[in-house]
């Protein structure tokens, strides 16, 4: 039996995080623009550093749903023809 492998659509998944990666990168520029003279890593590293732990998790899970609803989608009740025709 030949199955084609369910995919992550990747043109659609870049367009639902585009919104998210601008966000996360607005927050890394205020994060470092925050930061006062002298100080511009200790002062900015650990915001850095949490906005993108979760930017990159919000990817990850996006992704994985993504891609589950897309086996789903794929997925027929009635079984593939050739099971039907193996059953006859």
């Amino acid at each position: 039996m030949d199955r084609q492998q369910v995919q992550l659509p990747v043109e659609q998944f870049l367009e639902r995080m585009r919104g998210e990666f601008e966000q996360a990168m607005r927050e890394v520029a205020d994060a470092v623009n925050r930061a006062p003279d002298g100080q511009w890593i200790n002062g900015s590293e650990v915001q850095v550093l949490e906005t993108m732990t979760e930017f990159r998790r919000k990817a990850y899970e996006t992704a994985l749903q993504m891609r589950v609803g897309q086996a789903e989608g794929a997925f027929s009740p009635g079984g593939s023809d050739n099971a039907q025709e193996e059953t006859r």
